[in-house]
């Protein structure tokens, strides 16, 4: 609280248990405010609060308050945020703590104390991202592959573990704890803080570094992703500066049927809101079918926000979410705190009091009673498909051009099968066979109904007598401990083991790409006969070359509909009309026979699901296991960096810096590295998955003495800028319009010699040629991964020109120096006949404006006019400093 905030007028206090809280009570700004959407409130809120007139000023939160107004307007409306907390998982919170790390000895090295350098907003990260399902179809799959995670990992974590003693204000919740949203949703939100200094109550907010941070909206927590850096920045008390969004309000009536999951909603409303177009925009769910949702169901919808492209789906707080918080162990106390903040501030919702209604500006509306069991795919996860209508979708995909739905496959492939050994034993498998099958990732593991549904299913499976081929890599990693309580106290784990569904871990595991490998007959099968072979999973992400790089086509389905597919053992099933397997009798079973009903799972859900789970589970999670413990970090403020690790390295951001700003200059006989297409994802940038045996990254680590076996994923190497850099663009699926078949190579224009992306900007390099990127609609899309920013930039590209931007990558081009330019509506490098051979000249002035038109050229002669995309005047102080961290680097020393 800002001791010369001039809203202190607002400020109350309330009593809660005996105890004296303030608050600032923006229902008192009027009628204007009960019109607001619940999530604008909470930016109104924070603004109020942390008005000083300096990072925070009176005319933004009048700006906010006018918000029904200023929403429209066509330039946007700048508006700053603090959250009261920033969240990590250890891909993108390793690099956060290298450069944290690496600040302090710029700081040193540039005469300024070093420890100075600590986050000042709380944050907390969580290790999930680093265990890989290598052992899979076994009792003791769990302990074999978090033995194999620590011994890949051990450097990264004693790192982690420096980190948590060297820094103020970061908790590090170990490996093994379960995933990050999860964990986030069951035990680190608070709902309502309370102020450190002072008792002042606010709301809890968050920003992460992981997209799908806005899980956590399903608890009425207001919170999405951002890039690594820009948390970072936060993390050092910095706001974020955001263009005031519209709210497109949601609104859900009708009840779902019996035989539908919350998945089956989710895919429904992703492929809907993505149609409608919401990028940039906060979703709001209101209505009278909120309030028949779990919590457990609006973090599913919320989860799979980046999917739809929002930047929010917030549920706000209604009863429900009080409840929830019982359930999981949170205090009667804390309870009672943010009941009573949230009425006094008009923030508790009552979804079934129409006249709570606040103004959108725009709404749609969803009847649950139309969902129908769906999946999504092969290629996105906004491709729903009707259960009913996937074998024949499947069977159009396969002959489909090349595309988002299609495989190109002539007509003579169609039947084509391969023939393989396995455990001593020859099968064969086709187009649409599944290969892995996974109850994995954030979207699905958090919610008991399906979880459990699953587990249901699988008994049903069971007794009649169905089985999963031995070959399909089966897998299930919960995403809590919690989740392996209720399962077991519910009785369906032996079903489930007995299936292949055993526990392999708890972590962000198959959806991130860490699936592990494939036996090498069955992918020498898929390779030899050019093989359409499937993933199916209970995930939020599927584009190519994600989840396994033989698996083309990749579905999200619920973990019911996992299991149900491993059972078939292909996608090409009609389950209406065929059967999903016989019994022992040879008598046919169909999927309906074993699905269990929504009142069956709810049942089970009553009984099971209590708050002693979650008062075991998390009561000791801050301890970790024995390999945890047993780790012995280095000691002091400033990290001693080993120039022989290849996980953690001394980044090179700071070299050569000095206090004072550099000189800005236009950028001048730029080159093209790649000439890309649409919607290209940061993990077509910078993958997270495997690390090619042959890709720059590989030679480097063999050079090091490093065998295949321990190469380890781009994932958990994100600490070494050397391994980043080489593995950027190094996707095995990326299409580059230089080259005729995807992959991760490009074209040398001085010479025309074809070569791996990252020798050919190292060849560039050698010249002090500056590059540049060509690219379509909706560059940068899927997770929120620094590292697509960081890698380009180490490879010394300068500006990406796209048609369109994904809001977060945006940010991240800017947070590290790199220019986001756009073509003018309606033009792309294919309609002003650029082939991307050309040199190329980007004609920065002297006195840039967010937004503004300015000019390119070529020495073809071409000149057009593109979009400068830096959208507030901070980013245009963040590129002046050469990105954001130099920024904080200087804000600090001076």
């Amino acid at each position: 609280m800002a001791g010369n905030n001039p809203f202190n007028k607002y400020l109350k206090s309330v009593s809660v248990e005996g105890k004296e809280y303030n608050y600032y009570d923006v229902s008192a700004l009027g009628e204007q405010y009960d019109r607001l959407p619940y999530s604008i409130r909470i930016l109104l809120e924070s603004a109020l609060r942390n008005c000083d007139n300096f990072s925070v000023n009176e005319q933004d939160v009048q700006n906010i308050l006018n918000w029904e107004t200023n929403q429209n307007n066509k330039d946007g409306i700048e508006v700053p945020f603090k959250p009261a907390r920033v969240i990590l998982q250890d891909f993108t919170g390793v690099p956060a703590v290298v450069d944290f790390a690496a600040m302090r000895d710029a700081v040193k090295d540039l005469g300024g104390n070093p420890e100075k350098i600590n986050p000042i907003c709380p944050a907390d990260l969580v290790i999930d991202h680093s265990v890989q399902v290598d052992f899979a179809r076994s009792a003791d799959a769990l302990e074999k592959n978090q033995d194999l995670e620590f011994e890949r990992n051990k450097e990264r974590f004693m790192f982690l573990k420096w980190g948590a003693k060297a820094f103020d204000n970061m908790l590090i919740v170990p490996p093994g704890s379960g995933i990050v949203h999860q964990v986030n949703l069951e035990y680190l939100a608070r709902v309502v803080f309370t102020g450190k200094d002072k008792p002042v109550l606010y709301p809890d907010t968050v920003v992460g570094t992981d997209s799908h941070t806005t899980m956590i909206n399903g608890l009425g927590v207001l919170g999405w992703g951002v890039g690594g850096i820009e948390a970072e920045a936060v993390m050092l008390g910095q706001s974020i500066t955001m263009l005031l969004p519209q709210v497109v309000g949601y609104r859900l009536h009708g009840t779902l049927g019996q035989y539908v999951t919350s998945t089956d909603l989710v895919l429904t409303i992703t492929k809907h809101l993505r149609q409608l177009g919401v990028v940039g925009k906060f979703v709001e769910f209101y209505g009278p079918g909120v309030a028949a949702l779990s919590i457990a169901d609006r973090a599913t919808i919320s989860n799979m926000c980046p999917e739809y492209g929002a930047t929010v789906g917030f549920f706000p707080v209604d009863v429900n979410s009080l409840a929830y918080l019982r359930q999981t162990n949170r205090s009667e106390e804390q309870v009672q705190l943010i009941e009573t903040y949230l009425r006094a501030t008009k923030q508790l919702r009552n979804y079934a009091n129409e006249n709570e209604d606040p103004i959108f500006s725009q709404t749609v509306s969803l009847d649950l009673s139309t969902v129908v069991s769906s999946v999504s795919g092969p290629k996105r996860p906004n491709d729903r498909v009707s259960v009913s209508e996937m074998k024949s979708d499947f069977i159009n995909c396969l002959t489909n051009k090349i595309g988002f739905k299609g495989f190109g496959l002539p007509e003579e492939k169609l039947n084509t099968r391969g023939k393989f050994l396995y455990d001593g034993k020859q099968y064969s498998i086709g187009h649409g066979s599944v290969i892995i099958a996974a109850i994995t990732s954030c979207t699905n593991t958090s919610n008991p109904s399906v979880m459990l549904g699953a587990g249901l299913l699988a008994k049903k499976a069971v007794e009649a007598g169905l089985s999963v081929q031995p070959y399909i890599k089966t897998s299930l990693s919960p995403g809590s401990g919690v989740v392996t309580y209720y399962l077991e106290e519910s009785g369906v784990i032996p079903a489930l083991e007995q299936l292949g569904f055993n526990i392999v871990g708890y972590g962000c595991m198959t959806c991130i790409g860490n699936s592990g490998g494939i036996d090498e007959n069955i992918a020498s099968a898929i390779e030899q006969n050019d093989l359409v072979c499937c993933g199916v999973l209970s995930g939020n992400r599927n584009f190519e070359g994600r989840i396994h790089p033989n698996t083309r086509a990749n579905y999200l389905a619920s973990p019911l509909l996992v299991i149900a597919y491993a059972i078939a053992g292909r996608v090409d099933i009609d389950f209406e009309t065929e059967p999903i397997g016989k019994r022992p009798d040879g008598s046919d079973v169909f999927l309906k026979e074993i699905w269990p009903t929504r009142a069956d799972i709810q049942e089970v859900e009553k009984k099971h699901v209590i708050p002693a789970m979650f008062k075991e589970v998390y009561a000791k999670i801050e301890n970790g296991s024995n390999n945890w413990q047993s780790l012995n970090a280095p000691a002091g403020k400033l990290y001693p960096w080993s120039t022989e690790s290849t996980y953690i390295k001394k980044p090179p951001f700071f070299d050569g810096m000095t206090r004072d700003l550099p000189s800005a200059k236009p950028i001048t006989g730029a080159k093209v590295l790649l000439n890309l297409g649409d919607s290209v994802t940061t993990d077509h940038i910078s993958p997270a998955g495997s690390i090619g045996r042959t890709s720059p990254a590989a030679r480097f680590l063999a050079a090091k003495g490093l065998t295949p076996r321990e190469f380890n994923s781009y994932g958990s190497r994100r600490g070494n800028d050397a391994i980043m850099a080489r593995g950027t663009f190094a996707n095995i699926r990326l299409v580059n319009k230089f080259m005729s078949k995807a992959g991760p190579k490009t074209v040398y224009i001085p010479t025309n010699e074809e070569m791996d992306v990252f020798d050919c900007a190292q060849r560039y390099a050698s010249h002090n040629t500056p590059l540049i990127v060509l690219a379509g609609k909706d560059y940068g899309s899927g997770s929120s991964r620094d590292w697509a920013a960081k890698g380009p930039f180490l490879l010394g590209i300068r500006a990406v020109i796209a048609e369109s931007f994904e809001r977060i990558h945006r940010s991240n081009l800017v947070g590290m120096g790199l220019v986001p330019l756009q073509f003018l509506p309606g033009q792309n490098a294919e309609s002003l006949g650029l082939t991307g051979k050309e040199t190329y000249t980007i004609h920065l002035p002297e006195n840039m404006k967010p937004g503004q038109n300015i000019q390119v050229s070529t020495d073809s002669g071409k000149t057009f006019d593109v979009i400068l995309r830096f959208d507030t005047e901070v980013d245009l102080l963040f590129y002046r400093n050469g990105g954001i961290l130099n920024y904080m680097v200087r804000k600090l020393l001076n």
